[in-house]
């Protein structure tokens, strides 16, 4: 089934697909399409409704557009998300089903790896269609993004550190890390090598475990961890947990991660603004992923490149911060206006 986009929707297509043989429910919901092909993870999650599934597909995918397009990269935005709990549902039988939903696109959305879906699991649908990215090194592919994420989130950290302080060291400085999965757990691991004194939840016990092990995190409640005094917040969760509440609570000056649509609502950006507290807008701190993906899609992967790339991360955020400034307008205004701006100047 298909939805064209129209006036109530800023979407060029979404596209839903049942296989019951396979256990597949799926939606993929391609953006804007003006500067190259979407690209996007498939992110597999026990959604508790269809609308929950449909809101959070439409969000991602956005995001993704206004990510390459802040990136300078000549990619689209898009994103999939398949109904399931992915420790009890995931088969061999549902990936390769939705590889084949992924090919009946002919190209317009390629699929990479994101919550709930691994590396391993994208191998198994490119099996199905040439249009998977992010797969092993082995494969000729450029490789689980998930470090090349953690790294721009710890060049835009500094960034941070360095508007605030003039200085982007981060020997000493207290950073607390909310969700330990691929990302989170990377950029916990460049942290403390850097210094950094790690705070850390995740509902997974596990995961906290080994960085109260490994790292010398200490370990703190999911339901404190907004709430910690520190010097930077790193959300690398899921979406939708910066929420008026629990702004609210927050003793951090800098909110700086990894999680893509951490805001509840653009109002809850303004109340950061207003609160003093540092924003590094999401969609701009962690682009390293689909930085590392457009190495990827460039033809030969080419390291020096990304590093460039990555590196940029950092003086983008500053002008961002230093138009907000001047002009007194959140930053994430600031960075919505000039994504936007370079979506309609390619589509021009």
């Amino acid at each position: 089934m298909t939805y064209p986009g129209g006036r109530h929707c800023e979407h060029e297509q979404i596209v839903v697909k049942r296989d019951p043989a396979a256990g597949l429910y799926a939606v993929i919901a391609i953006h804007d399409t003006q500067r190259g092909p979407a690209v996007g993870g498939c992110r597999m999650w026990p959604y508790p409704s269809e609308r929950c599934a449909f809101d959070d597909v439409l969000r991602l995918s956005r995001a993704m557009s206004l990510k390459s397009a802040m990136a300078d990269l000549p990619l689209g935005g898009g994103k999939a998300v398949i109904v399931g709990d992915p420790a009890r549902d995931k088969s061999e039988a549902l990936l390769r089903a939705f590889g084949r939903f992924v090919e009946e696109l002919g190209g317009r959305y390629r699929v990479g790896e994101d919550v709930g879906i691994s590396v391993a699991d994208v191998e198994v649908m490119a099996q199905e269609t040439r249009f998977a990215v992010g797969r092993s090194r082995a494969s000729g592919s450029s490789g689980d993004p998930s470090p090349l994420t953690a790294r721009g989130v710890l060049v835009g950290v500094r960034a941070c550190l360095a508007w605030q302080r003039a200085s982007d060291s981060l020997a000493g400085v207290r950073v607390a890390v909310q969700g330990l999965g691929h990302v989170g757990y990377a950029l916990c691991e460049l942290l403390h090598a850097e210094g950094a004194v790690l705070l850390v939840s995740d509902l997974c016990a596990d995961r906290v475990a080994r960085a109260v092990t490994e790292l010398g995190a200490s370990a703190v409640a999911p339901d404190e961890i907004l709430a910690q005094e520190v010097d930077v917040l790193a959300p690398c969760a899921l979406g939708g947990g910066l929420d008026a509440q629990a702004i609210e609570r927050l003793r951090a000056p800098i909110v700086a991660g990894a999680a893509n649509n951490l805001l509840a609502s653009p109002r809850c950006g303004d109340a950061l603004f207003e609160r003093r507290i540092l924003y590094a807008p999401d969609y701009v701190i962690n682009a390293g992923g689909i930085i590392n993906i457009a190495s990827e899609l460039r033809g030969d992967y080419d390291p020096d490149w990304t590093d460039q790339q990555l590196a940029a991360i950092g003086p983008r955020l500053t002008d961002i911060f230093r138009e907000s400034e001047a002009t007194g307008v959140p930053t994430h205004l600031v960075a919505d206006a000039r994504a936007h701006r370079k979506l309609q100047q390619k589509a021009a």
